[in-house]
């Protein structure tokens, strides 16, 4: 059974009106893969012509989904595509068995959908271990077929949902050339998200023409400035999958065109922070800010040390200023840094400066921005030009609450 978690404070008001993507329609069912009484999986479906592009998780132990979608992306774009989803059960540990059921699942889409085999992309979500029950969702796909809607995105989201308390949602739209193209995404993630692809569930429509090649371009340069750049608890998951399908039907060629380029970032990164701010039991959204480092990948390494710190992240959650904390998680993360040179601030409020407490600093200040949903932390090495900025949440008891017995 799906508990039934508190929306997460951090929540947007409402899901956001996304654009209808011409091109890619939707269905939903309730087939009772492990949840009762709720949507569980979807269907996605591609006009022929529509370019594939993926990233994915590096997980030495990544599921067959993952495995299956790796092997097709970038295959030929001539026909359509359809893309199937299913939440409760990550198909993920199940050995020969996890095969043969994205086997029998690719093979039904294909049928029900009029597709090549090769052309469907399937992720599972849940819990690890368990035998995936296919024929619970291959059993209904003629049923979702016969459901698709240009409309059902917002469905979709619903559908691949977990622990997540809301679903997630972003959209873009750019004028070129005097013609609309629009983009439009949706994520699942909640736990089990640390930056090693995408750490999530994303998949991404846009009505514009881009070669497969340059889409897969695009998607991989802004996944490390976006969902890789996001952590929610350290761990990576076993069946990440970043999906995104360019349907051509706008008509409109994107090729190099810094809008659209831009307009993707922008997506990709709303739905990166909405992952964020769903995290388990998550009360605030802390982004840190490192600059001054040897190198940018030596400023990640310093960024992902200080938003991964349980250490750190229980005195955010208690609104601790403790800067101390900090400056340990500098000191082991393993890239160069300079006792003397570093400084920090909360904020605005600059809590030290070149190795010592800053003069100015003001405990009352500093607390004052700790209780605040949207925290800052920045760390200046003083060492060279690399910078990074991550986001992550709080960690508090909620977290233990729901993983604690997630398999119950």
């Amino acid at each position: 059974m799906a508990k039934s978690l508190a929306v997460s404070p951090l929540a947007p008001a409402r899901f956001p009106e996304l654009p209808v993507i011409d091109g890619v329609t939707f269905a939903t069912i309730a087939a009772g893969v492990r949840y009762q009484g709720r949507t569980d999986v979807m269907l996605a479906k591609l006009a022929p012509g529509s370019a594939v592009a993926g990233a994915f998780t590096r997980s030495a132990t990544r599921a067959a989904p993952v495995l299956d979608c790796q092997a097709k992306i970038g295959g030929a774009s001539d026909e359509g595509a359809a893309i199937v989803v299913n939440s409760g059960n990550a198909n993920a540990f199940t050995g020969r068995g996890g095969t043969d059921a994205v086997e029998a699942i690719t093979a039904a889409a294909a049928k029900a959908c009029g597709v090549p085999q090769a052309r469907v992309f399937t992720s599972s979500t849940g819990v690890i271990g368990e035998p995936l029950p296919h024929e619970r969702i291959t059993a209904v796909l003629g049923d979702l077929h016969a459901q698709l809607d240009p409309a059902g995105i917002e469905d979709a989201a619903r559908a691949i949902m977990t622990t997540d308390t809301f679903p997630k949602g972003a959209s873009a739209t750019v004028e070129i050339d005097g013609k609309t193209v629009s983009i439009a995404g949706i994520a699942k993630g909640s736990g089990m998200i640390a930056p090693d692809m995408a750490t999530m569930l994303v998949y991404i429509f846009t009505d514009a023409v881009l070669a497969t090649d340059e889409l897969q371009q695009r998607l991989s340069t802004h996944t490390e400035t976006t969902f890789n750049c996001i952590t929610v608890d350290s761990d990576t998951s076993t069946s990440d999958a970043l999906i995104m399908a360019a349907t051509g039907a706008s008509g409109v060629d994107v090729s190099g065109n810094d809008a659209f380029d831009a307009a993707l970032r922008d997506v990709m990164m709303d739905l990166a922070h909405q992952v964020v701010k769903d995290g388990e039991g998550a009360q605030k959204f802390v982004e840190v800010a490192v600059t001054g480092a040897s190198n940018d990948d030596e400023a990640k390494i310093h960024a992902m040390a200080i938003a991964n710190s349980p250490l750190i992240k229980t005195a955010i959650a208690g609104e601790d200023p403790n800067w101390g904390r900090v400056v340990m998680a500098i000191g082991k993360s393993g890239a160069a840094a300079d006792r003397d040179r570093l400084s920090i601030r909360f904020g605005d409020i600059e809590v030290a400066r070149d190795g010592w407490r800053s003069p100015d600093y003001s405990e009352e200040d500093a607390a004052a921005h700790m209780k605040g949903q949207n925290i800052t932390i920045g760390v200046d090495l003083g060492l060279g030009e690399g910078q990074c900025t991550v986001w992550t949440c709080d960690l508090t008891h909620g977290y233990i609450d729901i993983n604690a017995d997630y398999r119950s």
